[in-house]
């Protein structure tokens, strides 16, 4: 069903609970097209509900019929198992993410909060806090928009916190807009293998990632709040998938002071990431930083680096897998401090050699490792180059990974360049 087709339904359902365990009655209304069905519920508090609410919402999610729309009052509801939805063209909708609230904290079943594997899906105003895993995971969708949802892990960052919180994965065309994510022990808002996804207006915090795109073709991540994770903003490209990613966009975002310790679980991909990174890209092509403020990342604000430099560098990788960053274009953005303080004894180590106790990482930072059989005079051609334009006072540090670390350099000139700009994405919604 196109989302068109959906708007034009009028079908809604209803789900309520009672605000007072004294009352004498309360009705859940079911159905839509102008009829419902009464479903009582407990006369007093000692006896039985006829069916509680983590049962209604599921078996509505079951049942449910293209254009449904599902709404969620006000209120917390605990959930002991994880809920899932499978039928095309339906909305979720709450009250507001501050106002309905899906409490996972006594989950026992399930490796999600919500698991959707469903096309043309709406889900806004609401939240998922605490899930067992994934707090909201859609899997395999088209015309995915997801609005106003808070996902947060209440005890603050720990490692047995869910690794995402919003996580959307094999879609194709995907709205993030408005979204809070907080306390996940891999990405807080995570677009994976997907094409055509627009991620804005959103925040969030203490995440080890804060925003991921990783093997993704065309996204747009612009107007968010990237504060206080491990690392702010994350263009990614992993091997061993079935798809690479490639043209990302990263523009009008504020990334701030995202020094948290990185909790991660040992293995995973982003548990080697450095306290104090701002944005990172990692062995993807076509990615544009422009037009945003970044301060107090400890370690540095940007970090341009290969497969070579990561904790999972030794995985054995398809030989048609690029590790390599390529036509990379840094401009317009924004410094405050940063650099001062960075991750991981051996860039501490790097720093104080360099630029002294009192000094800082400047705000580029590149491993060094570039593909070989592709160089022209040792360099990278100028159409796979690292480019910065409109910033004259950022360096780049090479930090000369291929050698061992033994030469670090400043560079300037080398990367005084431009590249043509990337399309905005034209999502099909």
């Amino acid at each position: 069903m196109t989302m068109q087709a959906r708007q034009n339904r009028t079908q809604s359902t209803h789900i309520s609970a009672p605000s007072m365990m004294l009352i004498l009655s309360a009705i859940l209304f079911l159905g839509g097209c102008g009829e419902s069905e009464k479903v009582p519920v407990a006369d007093a508090p000692e006896s039985p509900a006829v069916m509680d609410f983590e049962s209604q919402l599921q078996l509505k999610l079951l049942e449910a019929k293209p254009g449904d729309v599902i709404e969620i009052p006000s209120g917390t509801f605990s959930f002991s198992r994880g809920l899932s939805l499978s039928v095309d063209g339906v909305t979720i909708r709450g009250a507001g993410m501050d106002e309905t609230i899906l409490s996972f904290k006594d989950q026992l079943v399930g490796a999600e909060g919500l698991l959707v594997t469903a096309n043309d899906f709406v889900i806004e105003d609401l939240a998922i806090e605490d899930a067992k895993g994934d707090a909201l995971k859609i899997n395999e969708a088209k015309n995915v928009v997801i609005r106003r949802v808070r996902t947060e892990w209440t005890g603050g960052p720990k490692t047995d916190n869910g690794a995402y919180g919003i996580y959307p994965v094999q879609t194709e065309n995907t709205l993030i807009d408005e979204v809070v994510a907080i306390g996940a022990s891999d990405a807080g808002i995570y677009v994976g293998q997907s094409k055509n996804v627009v991620v804005r207006n959103s925040r969030a915090e203490f995440n080890v990632a804060g925003i991921e795109i990783e093997n993704t073709l065309d996204a747009d991540v612009f107007d968010n709040i990237a504060v206080n994770n491990t690392g702010g903003i994350l263009v990614f490209n992993m091997p061993n998938l079935p798809q690479e990613g490639a043209r990302t966009r990263v523009f009008r975002n504020q990334v701030r002071g995202n020094n948290t310790a990185n909790f991660a679980a040992p293995g995973g991909a982003v548990a080697g990431v450095p306290a104090g990174s701002g944005i990172v890209i990692n062995a993807n092509d076509a990615v544009e930083i422009f037009d945003n403020d970044l301060s107090d990342n400890d370690t540095a604000h940007i970090i341009i680096s290969s497969v070579f430099s990561t904790n999972y560098a030794a995985r054995e990788t398809a030989a048609a897998f690029d590790p390599y960053p390529e036509t990379i274009f840094i401009h317009g953005n924004r410094y405050g401090p940063g650099g001062g303080s960075p991750d991981t004894l051996e860039l501490k180590a790097l720093k104080l050699a360099m630029f002294g106790l009192t000094g800082s990482f400047p705000h580029v930072i590149w491993d060094g490792f570039f593909n070989q059989e592709k160089a022209v005079n040792g360099r990278m051609p100028p159409e796979l180059n690292f480019c910065i334009a409109n910033e004259p006072e950022t360096e780049l540090l090479n930090v000369d990974g291929p050698g061992g670390y033994g030469n670090p350099s400043l560079e300037k000139a080398a990367f005084d360049c431009r590249h043509a700009s990337l399309p905005p994405v034209v999502l099909a919604l």
